[in-house]
């Protein structure tokens, strides 16, 4: 038996951008589709680049620290002003989409992929006074962190090694590691939500043609 022909409705014959094309995922703020910029085995920071939608090198990392998940951001959404209300002492938002990291108990090296991700909490940073929220998330399918429902049920250390991770990944010298503050589900979903918010209105704005 022969398949039928493929559709050009089933698929987009561009790449789509992966800030502006791609779904933030069917059960925002619960579950989201995240876009990978930076594995756990990268050395160098890797960034989308917001005019092509290409990953672009940022810069090699200045210390030793590794991630211990893989990172990204959430399409669709903006750091904006109503991401930084949700941060004491922010003045603004970083103005970059929310960046998340998702949790994966087998070796995911690649980059430039997608992963559905189930949101568990976040970590409050505080860069130049901007709000720069690190949602926290685990792959959905994960046979071993996939059941995890709270930033609490992690193990501890694992949690650390995040906050670690960001607290000294721009560190330049003579400046003091940023304060990193951890949250659970409940705020991160408001966070989340607040960045779609941030986005809807930024797109209004600025792109308006967009669908």
């Amino acid at each position: 038996m022969t398949s039928a022909p493929l559709r050009s409705s089933y698929f987009n014959p561009w790449r789509p951008h992966p800030w502006h094309g791609l779904s933030p995922g069917p059960d925002v703020p619960a579950v989201v589709d995240a876009y990978v910029e930076i594995s756990p085995f990268d050395l160098v920071k890797y960034e989308i680049d917001k005019e092509s939608g290409y990953l672009r090198v940022d810069r090699p990392q200045r210390t030793s620290a590794q991630l211990p998940s893989l990172y990204g951001f959430v399409p669709r959404t903006f750091c904006g002003e109503r991401v930084a209300r949700l941060t004491e002492g922010a003045r603004a938002g970083d103005g970059d989409p929310l960046d998340i990291c998702i949790l994966s108990e087998r070796p995911i090296a690649a980059r430039e992929i997608l992963v559905r991700a189930k949101v568990v909490g976040g970590l409050s940073m505080l860069d130049g006074g901007e709000a720069d929220d690190k949602i926290v998330a685990v792959l959905t399918s994960d046979l071993v962190w996939g059941a995890v429902e709270e930033l609490a049920d992690l193990p501890a250390n694992l949690v650390e090694r995040l906050r670690h991770y960001f607290s000294v990944y721009k560190l330049e010298p003579g400046k003091q590691p940023a304060p990193i503050t951890p949250y659970g589900r409940q705020h991160a979903h408001e966070v989340i939500a607040a960045a779609v918010a941030d986005y809807e209105q930024m797109r209004a704005k600025l792109m308006p043609a967009l669908p």
